[in-house]
């Protein structure tokens, strides 16, 4: 028997996402964990504490509460969660948090500001472990005209085509903040950012490590009325910018570093050839600071990629030390059939 069937629950969700078919009874057989990081989300999470718990009642439902100075903590508890401090301020020191303190099979990750479909967690899970996939992100697809703002938007498609001509073309919205993981994931994930930036983490580790994945639409409302956003878009955007820049330096050292080399190199040679010409011509060298310029750019271009050759032998043993923690995560892996 599969350790989660949930193909009667989708069918029954079309109709009513707070129906519980005798399917789930099976759900026992795995250990699944829904991790909500909130700062100041009184209004918001009792709601998703709520509905995450009846698409998927035996899940145990975690609220980080991120040094919220309203009454988060107080309304996740008293909605049925298990609460818990985070001290260090930031979505990233959160997650990482999480990620750390609790055990599971399946853990599903989602925002607590109630724009996302809890109904669609069962889905999710099911293709995480139907397909056995070590994450599924789920794709946003705005209901409504006010869900993203333009600005929001807008950074999303620019930072996300970044990542994917750098990485790899497997995900559209790379920003979303709803996704579901293996144990394997969560448990060799080497978590660094402190803030938002931790979604472009996310997705460059599964697609550095190469890991099964895949994107899941699912639907994506407007905060409720009262309800503000913690996301900058110019501060936030900068920093997830930041991000990519410093994941493409320390993942793709000799694409990072060989690009560089590359323009000095045609700088360097865009000074040169006039002053080569004019020595082949008249056998004089009229130019010699241009020509002690031209050599120093293509000196630190070589010194440049060289340095890319080196680092790139050491991303690899970074790569492979990720790959050993990632096969020794322990666990039963997700999809297996258990006893």
């Amino acid at each position: 028997m599969k350790a989660v069937e949930f193909r009667k629950l989708n069918s029954l969700l079309d109709t009513d996402p707070l129906v519980r078919p005798p399917a789930l009874a099976v759900e026992n057989a795995i250990r699944c964990a829904v991790l909500i990081p909130c700062f100041n989300e009184e209004k918001t999470i009792g709601p998703m504490v709520a509905a995450f718990q009846a698409v998927l009642p035996t899940a145990e439902i975690f609220v980080y509460d991120n040094n919220s100075t309203d009454l988060t903590a107080q309304r996740a508890r008293e909605a049925g969660a298990t609460v818990r401090k985070s001290s260090l301020q930031g979505k990233g020191e959160t997650v990482r948090l999480m990620f750390a303190d609790i055990s599971a099979d399946v853990y599903i990750l989602v925002d607590g500001d109630g724009t996302y479909e809890a109904a669609a967690a069962p889905r999710l899970v099911q293709t995480l472990l139907d397909d056995r996939l070590d994450m599924v992100s789920a794709a946003r697809e705005a209901c409504d005209a006010g869900a993203y703002r333009l600005g929001h938007a807008f950074g999303n498609r620019m930072l996300t085509g970044l990542v994917r001509m750098a990485f790899g073309r497997r995900f559209r919205d790379m920003l979303t903040g709803y996704r579901v993981f293996s144990r394997r994931f969560v448990k060799s994930f080497p978590a660094a950012s402190s803030g938002f930036e931790i979604e472009t983490e996310l997705t460059v580790h599964a697609l550095q490590m190469r890991l099964p994945a895949c994107e899941y639409g699912t639907v994506y409302r407007s905060r409720p009325e009262g309800s503000e956003s913690k996301l900058s878009t110019i501060r936030d955007g900068l920093r997830i910018f930041r991000m990519i820049i410093l994941l493409l330096r320390d993942e793709r050292p000799l694409q990072f570093f060989g690009c560089g080399a590359l323009m000095l190199f045609l700088l360097s040679a865009l000074l040169i050839t006039p002053i080569f010409s004019t020595y082949l011509q008249t056998g004089l060298v009229p130019r010699l600071p241009t020509l002690i310029v031209a050599v120093g750019f293509a000196a630190i271009g070589l010194l440049s990629f060289a340095c890319g050759l080196i680092l790139d032998a050491v991303a690899r043993g970074r790569l492979e030390q990720r790959r050993f923690a990632y096969l020794a995560a322990s666990g039963t892996p997700v999809g297996e059939d258990r006893k």
